[in-house]
């Protein structure tokens, strides 16, 4: 991990830039000489990502993280260490551009503006939707009568301005999702500006909890999941390693299993995406053609 740290000094320093060189040009192989892989994931983001009772961050995507730390270490014929650091929305991006991790697995949409940021790797691995979580006396039923309601969402989100903002909320936004979970059902918001993918689970896994909230909206702006990697690395080792691994989470219908671990309902996406994947169709190889 040092040497991938190195690119996050001083600039300027021709000495810096030097030693930063190598671990740009092939990081993946970095990850082998060390012998450990280092991922950000979201520590708030249940099932997905979470910390269970004795602190330990767990979910569906760092079940796929381990897998693809399982699968370098197979290739490389030793055991490769997976270590985890916690990201929220507002960081994740800015943590792999100085190299505090190598890939990035945090329920990130794939948006264009993103790809600018970050190499976002083909195919994408999971989807989700824009809603809004209410209370039942809310007075909520559709996105024109969230007009000046305090709405409740999280730093960094990109639809808190397209969906919460354009339609006359007042937005109340928080660092990460314990607080905003806190502030909810404290009735300090009427409302939760998120993705469904987040409210569903929670209305299945602990319907008590939730049974005065639901889903108010209709779910718009479904927009896929990018896994990441540097941007100058999409294309090297390591860009190519995510998005093998992905592509066989399709095909072999892991992604759907886990859903059925984690208590997340079949979505019908993931099911498309494995018969797209087996079919052979464009949209599950490792090249992002211009009308992806």
């Amino acid at each position: 991990m040092l040497k991938r740290m190195m690119m996050s000094g001083v600039v300027g320093l021709g000495l810096a830039a030097a030693a930063a060189a190598p671990a740009l040009a092939d990081t993946l192989q970095d990850v082998i000489d060390e012998g450990k892989l280092t991922v950000g994931v979201k520590p708030d983001y249940a099932p997905w990502g979470m910390r269970d009772a004795s602190g330990q961050l767990v979910g569906l995507e760092i079940d796929l993280m381990k897998d693809l730390a399982k699968r370098i270490s197979e290739k490389a014929g030793k055991e490769i260490e997976l270590e985890l650091v916690a990201v929220v929305a507002s960081n994740r991006m800015e943590f792999l551009e100085q190299g505090k991790i190598d890939v990035m697995m945090a329920t990130m949409s794939d948006k264009p503006e993103r790809r600018e940021v970050v190499g976002i790797v083909q195919p994408n691995y999971y989807s989700s939707g824009v809603a809004i979580l209410a209370h039942k006396d809310s007075g909520i039923d559709g996105w024109d009568t969230i007009e000046g309601k305090k709405i409740c969402g999280i730093q960094g989100a990109w639809y808190n301005k397209d969906h919460g903002l354009k339609n006359g909320a007042e937005m109340i936004v928080f660092k990460g999702v314990p607080e905003v979970e806190a502030a909810v059902l404290d009735q300090r918001c009427v409302g939760w500006l998120y993705d469904d993918s987040a409210f569903i689970p929670r209305k299945v896994n602990e319907p008590e909890k939730w049974a005065d909230y639901a889903i108010a909206t209709p779910v718009v702006a479904d927009v896929p999941w990018g896994a990441a990697v540097r941007k100058d690395e999409i294309n090297d080792p390591i860009g190519q390693e995510l998005s093998a691994a992905i592509i066989d989470w399709h095909k072999s219908g892991m992604i759907a299993e886990l859903e059925e671990k984690w208590g997340i309902p079949q979505t019908q996406w993931v099911l498309s995406m494995q018969q797209k994947c087996l079919a052979g169709d464009k949209i599950c190889d490792a090249v992002r053609d211009a009308d992806e």
